[in-house]
């Protein structure tokens, strides 16, 4: 058989991507309409007892089309420090080797995802009757679509690279295979074959964290766990599925709608013209900025975007150094984890049971202590290198843009004091945000450009998959190592730490700092939180407070160089090479540093909000 033209395989290739975009697209669209109208039914006292299934079921098909999306863009979360430092011939091995195991992962799951998909027909839903095989199936149509996307790429690669990579993963395989007689004769020791060797190599090697994940835990659970495979498929289905994740893509493209009606411009040209005299103004605009509008976006990149534009050129003319700016937009991301609608605190409260409104609430102070002792650096730096200053607005003007950011400035405080009080739960609040900040933008900022919806939608659903792709490999990692013994030997090992309570919280800073730079932020939370959260627990630790120091450190591994991609995307996002802010940033990540053990060692700063 003659192999298709290269020229048919990229039309084919379109041809799949305009397919699943525009499913995926529909999709979030029609989640969006169906939580609207659920939301005015009930204010109108109409109960839609079926929309919540319809909801669930829609939610996973678009988890896994989204899934494809980020696959083909190259929007999977990956570590890339290592694999940038290679030379040209070894980077494009990796990357035919990172394609190759995440079409080897779907290839793999397939058939056990077919059997799932085909179980779950059994199962009907209460108020529609829908057969469980409805949802399901969209397990198996994602992978089998993962699997199709990886081979119309094929040509992107030298054929040597992709023979290489699937001899190389072929070649593991087998051994494993053979060794699994000494994987159960060595108990737990196996564990670190395949959750410190073989996860870290390739995580290493530039594979997508999610995909590395769920390659582990199923050379694991088929070479030592003795767990029949199809559990994989629905614990991965469980954590995908949950339908308080269903937020995720709501609050993704709530904040590119913020962006595209000029609601977050609106909101940083007010504090600019409030505080942008001061000395190091413009310094505190940002982090005030990066305060208000952080969260609402669900990626830190998308919050650093809507600021960043819109204060560095000024900011340059000023005086400011590039490293300075980087070293600041980065120190401010890190710092505005915490603050709600952050998508770590809804994805922390699903997988560890925790009051999302609760996580709402405790995350304000402790991220206003880090941007204080930010505010501090950065005021010191503005002295230091004396940047220009600008003259005070007139009053006139401040009001002005105060009223113009006033619609603007509703959508923050709505959505985190809706959730926090238990108004709406966070998909209401988000969907509410939606319809809101479209009336807005059409109504009063006379600023909506319908021809960027559709993109919206696809790149909403595209990082949503991403995050959510994670999460459902994670929970079974998670699940897994749980079931192997090693939650209890964890759990143990923290309370050993020299220190008791204080120990335990320094220990798990350390950790969970390094885990931000290597795992990225998500997938440190879903994978550590479950194992973690019960010992804290055990040792007398608020489980929110808790909760916010974790993902504090995370936050500061996740933007510190050189291994924080965090910092990278800072440097993209200003177009300033990240060597410029290589020093410039040590002193903001010691002020973090400092506010974190603040935070860590005074709960009440984090508990005193909470509802009692």
């Amino acid at each position: 058989m003659t192999p298709p033209r290269p020229g048919a395989l990229a039309r084919a290739d379109r041809a799949l991507a305009r397919a699943v975009e525009a499913a995926a697209a529909l999709l979030l669209a029609a989640e969006v309409l169906l939580l609207g109208a659920s939301i005015l039914a009930r204010a109108c006292g109409i109960a839609m007892v079926w929309s919540e299934e319809l909801e669930e079921l829609l939610f996973l098909w678009l988890a896994m089309f989204g899934t494809v999306i980020a696959l083909r863009r190259g929007g999977h979360m990956r570590m890339t420090a290592l694999v940038a430092r290679l030379g040209p011939s070894t980077r494009a091995f990796a990357e035919a080797f990172a394609l190759a195991a995440m079409a080897g992962f779907a290839l793999l799951l397939l058939p056990d995802a077919i059997g799932f998909a085909a179980q779950q027909g059994a199962i009907h839903t209460p108020a529609l009757g829908l057969p469980g095989s409805l949802r399901t199936a969209a397990l198996p149509a994602g992978f089998g679509l993962i699997v199709l996307t990886a081979l119309v790429q094929l040509p992107a690669h030298r054929l040597r690279d992709l023979l290489l990579a699937a001899i190389g993963l072929a070649a593991a395989g087998l051994a494993l295979s053979v060794l699994a007689p000494w994987f159960d004769d060595i108990g737990n020791w196996s564990l670190v074959v395949f959750f410190v060797l073989l996860l870290g190599a390739g995580v290493a090697a530039g594979v997508p964290i999610g995909f590395a994940f769920g390659l582990a835990t199923f050379a694991y659970l088929a070479d030592a766990g003795g767990i029949p495979l199809s559990i994989m498929v629905g614990k991965m289905q469980e954590g995908m599925s949950s339908l308080i994740l269903l937020a995720v893509p709501l609050f993704v493209f709530l904040g590119t709608l913020i962006e595209m009606t000029g609601m977050a411009r609106a909101m940083v040209d007010s504090l600019a013209a409030l505080f942008g005299h001061f000395r190091g103004g413009l310094s505190y605009v940002l982090l005030g900025a990066m305060y208000i509008v952080s969260g609402i976006s669900g990626a830190k990149a998308a919050d650093m975007a809507a600021v960043a534009p819109v204060l560095f050129p000024e900011m340059k003319r000023r005086g400011v150094p590039e490293g300075e700016l980087v070293s600041l937009l980065a120190a401010s991301g890190a710092m505005s984890e915490t603050i709600p609608p952050s998508l770590v605190l809804i994805i922390i409260g699903s997988v560890t049971s925790v009051s999302i409104a609760a996580l709402f609430a405790g995350g304000m102070l402790p991220a206003l202590v880090l941007a204080v002792v930010l505010g501090i650096i950065a005021r010191r730096n503005a002295g230091r290198d004396g940047h220009g200053a600008a003259p005070r607005a007139p009053v006139r003007v401040m009001a002005r843009n105060f009223v113009i950011a006033l619609p603007a400035l509703v959508v923050p405080f709505l959505i985190r004091f809706a959730v926090a009080d238990g108004i709406a739960t966070a998909t209401e609040v988000s969907t509410i945000g939606i319809f809101y900040s479209a009336l807005v933008g059409l109504l009063v900022y006379r600023q909506f450009d319908w021809r960027r919806l559709w993109p919206m939608l696809v790149d909403s659903a595209s990082l949503s998959g991403a995050i959510l792709f994670i999460i459902g490999t994670a929970s079974c990692m998670s699940w897994a190592l749980t079931q192997s013994g090693f939650a209890m030997s964890l759990g143990a090992a923290m309370q050993a730490v020299p220190g008791g309570r204080d120990g335990f919280l320094l220990a798990s800073i350390l950790v969970f700092i390094v885990l931000g730079s290597v795992l990225e932020g998500i997938p440190a939370m879903v994978l550590f939180g479950p194992l973690l959260f019960p010992v804290a627990s055990q040792a007398g630790i608020n489980e929110v407070h808790y909760a916010i120091v974790v993902i504090l450190a995370m936050g500061i591994g996740l933007f510190a160089p050189p291994f924080g991609v965090g910092y990278y995307a800072a440097c993209a996002i200003g177009r300033i090479d990240p060597a410029a802010g290589m020093r410039r940033i040590v002193p903001y990540l010691a002020a973090l540093l400092v506010g974190l053990l603040i935070v860590a060692f005074v709960p009440a700063i984090t508990t005193v909000l909470l509802p009692h």
